[in-house]
């Protein structure tokens, strides 16, 4: 099956369980449709770039799915359609990365420039 990741932004004025209860709606939502979760992981909530129906932060969540197109059409469907959801990007991958995505890991101060 094809292998994706997506990205959704959820209101900011959501707790955080109630943002981290989407993913695992959503990921239900694609194992009733033959679809698998295969990682996640709760970014928090960050500021954005520009504000979205009024909100300037968001709660940021990452997937990692193995699933068919039709269900990945039926989750970015309803994902679409629920209203704690602002945006949603998917992206269709050759094959996902081992590990913790870029966001969650953290930079060392060495790899930094030294300060004068």
């Amino acid at each position: 099956m094809p292998l994706y990741e997506h990205v959704f932004i959820s209101r900011q004025d959501l707790s955080n369980t109630q943002a981290e209860g989407l993913i695992e709606h959503f990921g239900t939502v694609l194992s009733d449709n033959g679809g698998k979760l295969v990682d996640h992981e709760y970014w928090g909530v960050k500021t954005m770039a520009y504000r979205i129906n009024k909100n300037r932060k968001g709660h940021y969540a990452y997937l990692r799915t193995d699933a068919p197109s039709e269900a990945v059409q039926e989750m970015e469907r309803l994902m679409r359609l629920h209203e704690d959801v602002m945006r949603v990007l998917t992206i269709k991958v050759d094959e996902h990365e081992e590990g913790p995505s870029i966001q969650m890991q953290k930079r060392d101060r060495d790899d930094r420039r030294p300060r004068r």
